[in-house]
């Protein structure tokens, strides 16, 4: 890779973008049996940042913090939920204000409109989700337009198979992946024949569930190869609510196998490996276009994935399997040097340091994040970043004394509070009553609950001051009683094992599920 800068220019901006990638899979990062070529000499050439954390560890929310550079009780966002309707820009609208050329490609989630801009000029649109119609789906109108009429589901059998391994019934070269990469590719080739410096999103829906990596990716890593899940002695001690509801909905709380959990985690690092390829064109492109040397290049993901970890699976959680996420950044000039930084740092910190490379600002408000830049170079005054999740739709059906008609205590009620800093995290369950307290330090795998031991009083306490005091300067008091948490009643799981079950089929356009004798048969 080239790594002189043209000066007297601003950079482009590449942001590479995951949905639910954990923090550990990258090999030039420490994991020895996934294969990330791209990634690696992303690290080689840049910054990686091995303490990175998502504002809050679901799609829509942990975006939203990312694009207004605020945390959930400044966006109003706080799980899968709509964003911001008023007036305060996104960093891609503070970027086309200052004459950057901006486009999106794959997954923004946006709500409640999910073609919505938010600042870009153009976008070109894919969801695993299905639609009614092939307007603004250009990925479902190219698969209809190669005779794929009979795949119904695109991105893998949700509800029921969620989380069962899949193959893709659409071959590599049609995967959803490959084609964010293609349009990606197609943007940047269009750029390099001159104009405006340019921001790019490159959003892979990989490797969320259901995992449907493309053949012959499909046999790049063996089950029986896969290391097992972590999952730490007195196990049940480190679960909550929302890890048991998600289990629920999720199909996975009826018995553990763990050749299929091995399997998960094969077809999982499979999805991972596809992308780093497709990151591997994209790359090669900016080289070919000779952009590269003047680019900043970012890889990140949303949150993580559990995929076993604690006998739990999905996201939503503090734990550093789903809250904790790659994030590599690479600038000649700026962040190079094959770098590790192990200060910690959020998805709130992207709009800043894009904004400074661009020397601009958001204008309309103030972000929480800083530069990274600052990071790097230790002037940044920051000691923890933070995080909160609220989904409250997986709320129980009544709980006494509490008005679940009331947003602001439903929010609260379900509530996952956390603060992390380099040597410890504090977490609190809003839902369980339940503090816990990671020495990250003697303990990185969080096997161990430090809340209630005497030798970690006195962390525990500056850890949740420090918490707080950042929720009460927010205005974000709701679930506060005075220095402390408020209590609720303990949320309990419904009792019957078929309560809570996802359904969620998300068909093409073209898809009709009626089979004549069949479906219409009493």
């Amino acid at each position: 890779m080239a790594t002189k800068r043209r000066t007297g220019t601003r950079p482009n901006i590449l942001l590479l973008f995951t949905d639910m990638q954990r923090f550990d899979t990258i090999r030039a990062l420490g994991n020895p049996v996934i294969k990330t070529p791209n990634l690696d000499r992303l690290c080689e050439n840049g910054v990686a940042f091995t303490n990175a954390f998502s504002p809050s560890p679901v799609c829509v929310s942990a975006r939203c913090s990312m694009i207004y550079g605020q945390y959930p009780h400044r966006t109003g966002c706080y799980g899968n939920e709509r964003m911001p309707v008023d007036d305060r820009r996104t960093f891609m609208g503070a970027l086309t204000d200052a004459g950057y050329r901006t486009h999106g490609v794959g997954k923004c989630h946006f709500t409640p409109d999910g073609n919505a801009l938010r600042g870009f000029q153009t976008r070109e649109r894919q969801t695993e989700g299905g639609g009614r119609s092939l307007e603004n789906f250009p990925y479902l109108q190219l698969l209809l337009d190669k005779g794929y009429r009979h795949v119904c589901e695109v991105h893998g059998v949700r509800g029921e198979m969620y989380y069962v391994p899949q193959v893709s019934q659409l071959p590599a070269e049609l995967h959803p992946s490959q084609w964010i990469a293609d349009r990606s590719m197609a943007f940047l080739h269009e750029q390099a024949k001159g104009g405006a410096p340019w921001y790019l999103f490159s959003s892979f829906i990989h490797p969320h569930p259901p995992f449907t990596p493309p053949t012959p990716w499909h046999k790049l890593y063996r089950p029986t190869l896969m290391p097992q899940p972590n999952v730490p002695q007195d196990v049940e001690s480190l679960q909550t609510y929302v890890n048991l509801m998600q289990n629920r909905y999720k199909y996975r709380d009826q018995g553990l196998d763990f050749n299929l959990i091995r399997a998960m985690k094969a077809y999982y690092y499979a999805c991972i490996s596809f992308v780093d390829f497709q990151v591997g064109r994209i790359l090669q492109a900016l080289e070919e276009t000779k952009q590269l040397d003047n680019t900043l290049v970012l890889f990140t993901s949303d949150h993580g994935e559990h995929l076993g970890d604690y006998n739990c699976f999905g996201k939503r959680s503090m734990h550093d399997s789903c809250a904790r996420v790659p994030f590599i950044v690479s600038q000649p000039g700026r962040f190079e040097g094959g770098k590790r930084c192990d200060a910690p740092v959020s998805l709130v910190d992207v709009a800043p340091t894009f904004l400074a490379a661009a020397g601009t600002a958001l204008g309309t408000h103030e972000s929480d994040g800083v530069d990274l830049a600052q990071v790097v170079g230790g002037t940044a005054d920051r000691k923890a970043v933070f995080s909160q999740c609220a989904e409250v739709w997986l709320r129980p059906e009544t709980l006494p004394g509490v008005d679940l008609k009331d947003p602001v205590a439903l929010r609260a009620l379900m509530s996952q509070y956390m603060a992390v800093s380099r040597e410890w995290k504090y977490v609190y369950s809003a839902p369980d009553g339940k503090e816990f307290l990671f020495d990250r330090v003697r303990d990185p795998l969080e096997t161990r609950n430090r809340a209630s031991v005497q030798f970690c009083r006195h962390a525990k306490g500056e850890m949740q001051k420090v918490l707080i005091q950042f929720l009460r300067q927010g205005g974000e008091t709701a679930g506060l009683d005075g220095e402390g948490w408020r209590l609720f009643p303990k949320c309990e799981a419904p009792a019957d094992p078929d309560a809570w079950l996802l359904i969620q089929d998300g068909y093409t356009p073209w898809t009709d599920t009626r089979i004549p004798g069949y479906t219409d048969a009493s």
